[in-house]
């Protein structure tokens, strides 16, 4: 049996960043668990003080076949090129047409920026197309 996954982004902002992976990947904010109001009423009733609680958020997928993706607050920024990176699979792949994958890609890249991505380049080689993207605190992503 294979070991599931959790991706974890460390981040300034997890709540911010959650809402722009969310709207990404069509994901939501992970709601809290049953029997439970809001994940405030939860975090209070564990004991844990309201200063802390803007510390972590999440995001699920709506149909549970991807990962859950964890957001950490944590004090450092982010300061180097990611050693992993995501890469989000919009284009159709291989079996599309090749202008209808760069259209799909292009239309994609065009989303994300009015969600508070940033282009950082394009890549076309080998008969292939992909755009390297940031997320708004810098992570790098590519949309292909």
């Amino acid at each position: 049996m294979a070991t599931g996954v959790q991706v974890v982004f460390d981040v300034a902002d997890p709540d911010r960043q959650a809402e722009f992976w969310a709207a990404a990947l069509g994901y939501v904010v992970q709601p809290p668990p049953p029997g439970y109001e809001s994940w405030e009423q939860l975090l209070a009733e564990m004991g844990m003080p309201p200063e802390e609680w803007a510390k972590a958020s999440a995001i699920v997928d709506p149909d549970k076949a991807g990962p859950r993706v964890f957001f950490q607050k944590v004090p450092e920024p982010k300061v180097v090129k990611n050693r992993l990176h995501l890469d989000l699979n919009i284009s159709g792949g291989p079996s599309a047409p090749a202008e209808l994958r760069r259209d799909r890609i292009d239309a994609e890249v065009q989303r994300l920026l009015t969600l508070g991505a940033h282009k950082l380049y394009e890549l076309e080689e080998y008969g292939q197309y992909h755009v390297t993207m940031a997320d708004p605190e810098g992570n790098e992503f590519c949309v292909q």
